[in-house]
């Protein structure tokens, strides 16, 4: 079963279109939404949860959102860019009515969470700095037995190594393979090391959807000269840098000549030269 399947999502605002966006996401796997701001990951995700309304349609482990929405959300695990707690109430406050909200809770993983982040229990929210909000978003979308994650953002504000170990964290949620995770962010970086599955999005368009690793076999860096890339098939170069020193272009290895000699090109790469190119 899919997770997520999502297919002629569209949504029209007076200065901006989004779509129609076609996306799936199977069980066992994460997914990330790459693009830049305002790209429409937020929105992309918004009619995912049914913040708002939106045309194609959408639907999380077979189950249209527009069914039994209060059911799907308990297997939901969200982790928004601004997280929205009440700013007055300490972590273990917070703590009580997640307990109230969820069907699943877990107590003693919330407080592992915790530990594992240094978070302090007894100061208010209002008082955290952003990387310690975003934790806390972290630590709340897993302790409760959600079997889909949705994250906006979540490693944005936070430094390196809390970075690192967010990514461990969550390569160890899909070990089970009933579970999923769809990230959206723009540390490239980030993605590359835990994605399965890569959807560029760029000014409300999907430029593609497609696994990490076809996408690392399908294309490749061609050091060469400009009058060579001109003797290419069409299609074959996605995006090129010429140089009085000569040129380097992003190719489609199966659209160039085998004796070519490629370099791997990196999702950040790939994803920057098509945005331009686009």
């Amino acid at each position: 079963m899919n997770a997520i399947e999502i297919k002629g999502l569209k949504k029209n605002y007076r200065d901006f279109n989004l779509g129609p966006i076609d996306l799936t996401l199977p069980q066992g796997c994460i997914m990330g939404l790459i693009g830049e701001n305002g790209a429409g990951k937020s929105t992309t995700i918004k009619a995912m949860l049914g913040m708002i309304t939106s045309g194609g349609s959408i639907r999380l482990f077979g189950q249209d959102i527009g069914g039994d929405a209060a059911a799907l959300k308990q297997d939901i695990g969200v982790v928004p860019d601004e997280i929205g707690l009440p700013e007055m109430l300490n972590a273990r406050q917070i703590e009580k009515i997640m307990r109230d909200t969820f069907t699943n809770w877990q107590t003693d993983v919330f407080n592992d969470y915790l530990s594992k982040f240094n978070l302090p229990e007894k100061k208010a929210f209002k008082e955290y700095s952003k990387g310690m909000k975003m934790k806390l978003g972290i630590a709340i979308a897993l302790s409760h037995e959600a079997k889909l994650l949705i994250l906006d953002e979540p490693t944005s504000g936070l430094d390196p190594l809390v970075r690192d170990e967010i990514v461990s964290i969550l390569n160890d949620f899909t070990r089970d393979e009933s579970r999923a995770i769809l990230i959206s962010s723009h540390i490239v970086s980030d993605l590359e090391k835990i994605c399965d599955y890569i959807a560029f999005l760029h000014k409300g368009r999907m430029m593609l959807c497609e696994e990490k690793d076809r996408l690392l076999e399908q294309y490749g860096v061609l050091h060469t000269t400009a009058d060579v890339l001109n003797e290419l098939e069409d299609g074959a170069v996605i995006g090129k840098r010429v140089t009085d020193y000569g040129a380097e272009a992003i190719v489609d290895r199966a659209k160039i000549p085998q004796t070519f000699e490629t370099q791997p090109v990196s999702i950040e790469e790939l994803f920057v030269i098509m945005a331009k190119e686009a």
